[in-house]
């Protein structure tokens, strides 16, 4: 029902506005992409895939400041590719802040910068980019009564313009991306994984269950990390090391073969 509007939403890129929205309310029109009683959805030029990485860190959606540092971007590299954009808005709005230190420090102690071959997963968010895609589960940002998403009440799965969303846009995009460990932040992350793995649009050891959620506004994080490092360990191990078949891409580290999106090499 929704699959035109969605798929081609990123042709919106060609004509952007002449300044940077300063709120929701100043987006203009031809950017609101769907809106109901309860959720609203606009376009924000945010659809670069990093092909070739390593660790795919998924968030619920972006939020209003990731939508406006994503417009200030654009509208400043007017004329340069997608790519370029979509990389600087990448490298600017990835989890910032706390958040970014928490997951560094949880990525570390479950050994996945000894997986990757780097001695911190800090360098993911700075020289090692090339192993890092960071993306969204619904990627367009969707705001309730104005306020950012949490990703529960509607529930994605069930909500028709936002299954259309994870439908015709997350699911193709973690298939280009068939190398990388995706790391879910939340519950509602994981419904969404759940969901397409149960409908066989994912491979479920792609994927890291339980993992916390890094924002420093989870106070059981800490507690939940220690209950659940051995088994995030053991899925990470798996992850890297499941094809006895190494390739290597030219920068000195593996890279395990590459999977069709139902999981079948």
């Amino acid at each position: 029902m929704y699959s035109k509007t969605i798929e081609h939403a990123h042709e919106l890129s060609r004509n952007l506005p002449n300044t940077v929205p300063e709120d929701i309310e100043a987006v203009p029109s031809r950017f609101h992409l769907f809106s109901d009683d309860r959720i609203s959805v606009i376009y924000a030029p945010i659809n670069h895939i990093n092909r070739t990485a390593r660790i795919l860190i998924l968030g619920i959606t972006p939020g209003w400041q990731q939508a406006k540092i994503a417009f200030e971007t654009a509208i400043a590299m007017r004329g340069c590719s997608d790519d370029e954009v979509g990389r600087e808005v990448k490298r600017r709005a990835a989890f910032a802040g706390s958040m970014r230190k928490n997951l560094v420090s949880m990525l570390d102690e479950l050994g996945v910068a000894r997986l990757l071959c780097i001695k911190t997963t800090a360098e993911m968010f700075a020289a090692r980019s090339d192993l890092l895609h960071s993306t969204s589960a619904l990627r367009y940002p969707v705001f309730k009564r104005g306020a950012n998403f949490s990703g529960y009440d509607p529930n994605p799965t069930r909500h028709p313009f936002l299954l259309s969303m994870i439908e015709h846009l997350l699911a193709p995009e973690l298939a280009a991306v068939p190398d990388a460990l995706i790391i879910p932040l939340g519950r509602s992350v994981e419904a969404v994984l759940d969901y397409l793995s149960v409908t066989g649009r994912l491979e479920e050891a792609r994927w890291m269950k339980g993992f916390p959620h890094p924002s420093g506004a989870n106070g059981h994080r800490k507690r939940f990390f220690e209950y659940r490092k051995k088994e995030l360990a053991i899925a990470a191990e798996r992850w890297f090391s499941r094809s006895a078949e190494v390739a290597y891409d030219g920068v000195d580290r593996p890279s395990t073969r590459r999977l069709s999106p139902n999981g079948k090499a």
